[in-house]
């Protein structure tokens, strides 16, 4: 017999914990590579990518690694753009 539950039959207090733990994690991680300033930007666009998770037609499961992922790349995006990466057309004028 299998015992392990499938997400959809889990209840919402057992889902609610599942995103805390994940949101925490996450949120977590971002604080001890990239700091406070970056963990905070990190949260937001944790609960952003959320919301438009919960939008989307047909989508009854929230899929809580599927958010951190999707705020996983706007972090690496906002990182990116930083000002330490500047063009090289930049660095000769």
């Amino acid at each position: 017999m299998n015992t392990k539950k499938t997400f959809s039959t889990l209840s919402c207090k057992e889902q609610m914990q599942m995103a805390e733990r994940e949101f925490s994690a996450f949120i977590s991680a971002v604080k001890e590579l990239f700091g406070p300033e970056q963990a905070q930007l990190s949260a937001v666009d944790w609960l952003d990518e959320l919301e438009l998770m919960d939008g989307r037609p047909g989508s009854t499961n929230r899929h809580w690694r599927a958010v951190t992922i999707a705020a996983s790349a706007r972090l690496a995006n906002r990182l990116n753009a930083g000002p330490h990466n500047r063009s090289f057309a930049e660095d000769v004028v």
